[in-house]
């Protein structure tokens, strides 16, 4: 447990390790603050939006960022006001799917009704499919289907080689497992069990203490039971219906660790490393020193900065966190989980995966153990895979990562088809703070892949981009019509699918964002070797 010595020790740090930040928030001013600040710069009204460590930071920012500001500020609250409707809209859309697809069609719902034999969707069951998972249904392993098998054949330490050898089947293994994390429990232990053969280790709903709720989602497999070669960590990422994960997509807000960078405030909450409403919990969470203890310790830092008047935290009332809460946040969760596993497998390395937001968090996972100095579980690392995975930090975040995660080869591999909407955000100009890293494996609506820093068209909005990605959208839609016929029924898409083709033709960025698109782009895009781990 901190001792109150050190609490103050964590107050009385020097300039050089300040940690700073900037919280962007909506609900602080109203319509009028938002339009003067928008059309006539009104510094003053934009600083109703904004709170920070100190007025160098906020000054700084609404005049220099303004216009991302208000797409941040904008899309929130209308993401807010819309929150419960969607919600709502979540539930009906996904059990009228179910619904159709138990009774086997809707011909079948109308023919059960006849007959009084309706098959009533339950949630939480193995049969209870997700809106991702009907938008499309694959859920066997493509070019991984062997990669298994040699890791069922080998002895432990061994079948990890034939992993570094065959990386597509790894990126398929991973993509697949990023859109199983849809899925609840049930469905996920029974694809992994029944349909690909590997071991179901857990499956968590994580608490997050900012929206008070237990709104992350994450499983763990091995290939095997005993003497496992290799361990996968999918991270749930952002679901179609759900407000808050689109909001903490399009939130600009940041803490800055010293000799770190800046990193996405939103994504830190979801991993459960803080509060910004009380952002001490950021600091005692993201300082080397937290690695000797738990997150209920980091309970007691939060009443003791209190107690004791901290600067950032000044005015918030200590509510604490939930006893039964504290041990179950994501990073912690995962990480002394992690730790078992792989003190049973000895030789085993693991995987770090997710889709859209749950690839912010399998990126930060490892970059938070090296900030913590876990070296062993650093070591143990092979890679991480995300898909659509939106920016976490700033550029010395990013070098910080090369040179931890990257040296000496790859481990770090970030997968964005053509205008997904998500890698985009938050936004990223010359002087603005969020950039990507790690290596972009680019795919284009034809799947032809390039392999670059920074995938086109970094920002996604402006007129120059806007007809292209229109009509990229209306062969989207025509090419999931066809591709059944051309490339076989793995390659079909359902109904629910094309209407979100359909979707897409009004909003191009949003229907690339699917899942689908990436099962594609790993299965039909060119082959390819790229160096992994070695060590």
């Amino acid at each position: 447990m901190a001792s109150s010595s050190e609490c103050r020790d964590m107050k009385n740090d020097g300039p050089d390790d300040a940690f700073r930040y900037l919280i962007v928030r909506p609900e602080r001013g109203g319509i009028w603050d938002l339009i003067k600040y928008s059309l006539w710069g009104d510094l003053e009204s934009g600083l109703r939006f904004l709170e920070s460590s100190d007025q160098g930071v906020v000054g700084g920012e609404e005049a220099d960022h303004r216009w991302v500001i208000l797409v941040s500020i904008v899309a929130r609250k209308i993401l807010h006001l819309f929150s419960k409707p969607m919600e709502f809209t979540g539930h009906v859309v996904d059990f009228f799917l179910n619904l159709i697809s138990q009774n086997g069609s809707l011909f079948g719902l109308f023919y059960n009704l006849l007959h009084g034999e309706v098959v009533i969707p339950k949630r939480g069951t193995e049969t209870f499919i997700s809106i991702v998972g009907q938008i499309d249904e694959r859920v066997d392993l493509y070019h991984s289907k062997k990669l298994v098998e040699d890791l069922h054949n080998s002895a432990s330490g061994e079948g990890i080689r034939k992993v570094e050898l065959d990386d597509l089947a790894t990126m398929d293994l991973c993509m697949m497992a990023s859109k199983l994390a849809y899925e609840n429990e049930e469905v996920v232990r029974n694809v992994v069990v029944h349909h690909w053969k590997m071991h179901f280790v857990d499956f968590y709903n994580c608490w997050d203490d900012y929206q008070k709720e237990k709104s992350i989602q994450v499983f763990l497999l091995c290939d095997k039971p005993k003497d496992a070669n290799l361990i996968l960590i999918s991270f749930r990422g952002t679901e179609p219906f759900d407000a808050d994960d689109w909001s903490t997509d399009f939130d600009y807000s940041w803490y800055e660790i010293p000799k770190l960078g800046k990193v996405h405030m939103g994504f830190l909450e979801a991993l459960g490393l803080g509060n910004r409403e009380d952002t001490a919990t950021f600091r005692y969470h993201l300082q080397k020193k937290s690695i000797k203890h738990t997150y209920s310790d980091a309970v007691q830092v939060k009443s003791s900065n209190l107690d004791s008047h901290s600067e950032g935290s000044a005015g918030i009332s200590n509510k604490g966190v939930p006893p039964e809460k504290v041990e179950m946040t994501a990073y912690y969760m995962v990480r002394e989980k992690l730790k078992s596993l792989l003190e049973e497998h000895n030789n085993a390395k693991y995987i770090v995966t997710g889709h859209s937001l749950g690839g912010a968090l399998a990126i930060l996972f490892p970059i938070v153990l090296e900030l913590h100095e876990e070296t062993n579980l650093i070591r143990k690392l092979f890679g991480v895979y995300t898909f659509g995975q939106p920016r976490v930090g700033n550029r010395q975040l990013g070098r910080f990562m090369e040179a931890h995660l990257n040296h000496p080869v790859p481990r770090y591999f970030r997968v964005v088809y053509c205008n997904d909407l998500v890698p985009r955000l938050p936004y990223d100009d010359k002087t603005f703070l969020y950039k990507h890293f790690g290596v972009c494996l680019y795919y284009d609506s034809c799947f032809n892949e390039k392999r670059m820093d920074e995938e086109p068209n970094k920002n996604y909005f402006g007129l120059r981009h806007l007809i292209p990605e229109h009509l990229t959208a209306v062969w989207e839609l025509i090419r999931s019509l066809i591709m059944g016929y051309i490339l076989g029924p793995e390659y079909k898409e359902g109904w629910f699918s094309i209407c979100f083709r359909v979707l897409g033709l009004a909003m191009p960025g949003i229907a690339a964002h699917c899942p689908t698109n990436y099962v594609n782009s790993v299965r039909l895009g060119k082959s390819r070797f790229i160096q992994m781990s070695t060590y």
